[in-house]
């Protein structure tokens, strides 16, 4: 499998490093940087594995048609929804993560 994170979402994710330790959701920038490579370690290894679920019309608007996401639990409060593509090329199969939010954000659209 292969996992490709689109250049927005690595974006986020750095940005979400500094969000979470300006926050005060991490005492320390070091803490918040782990908390996010962890996240990132998880979906590229784990996101195959996980149920698809196809995206609501409310992301396939903004991200594009076939369009699915899966749930990643951080921890007891917070979920991470991961929405993505799936293809095939000579019979290769690639995730293309397009859009990543959490329970906080977005679950009122799922």
């Amino acid at each position: 499998m292969n996992i490709y994170i689109t250049p927005e979402v690595i974006h986020y994710l750095n940005d979400l490093v500094t969000l979470l330790y300006e926050k005060g959701y991490f005492s320390f920038e070091d803490s918040a940087i782990k908390y996010v490579d962890e996240l990132l370690d998880e979906i590229i290894s784990d996101l195959p594995t996980k149920l698809k679920r196809p995206a609501p019309d409310y992301f396939t608007k903004q991200y594009g048609k076939g369009l699915y996401y899966a749930v990643f639990q951080k921890s007891k409060y917070t979920q991470w929804y991961v929405f993505f593509r799936v293809y095939q090329i000579n019979g290769d199969v690639f995730y293309q993560v397009r859009y990543i939010a959490n329970n906080h954000t977005v679950a009122q659209y799922l």
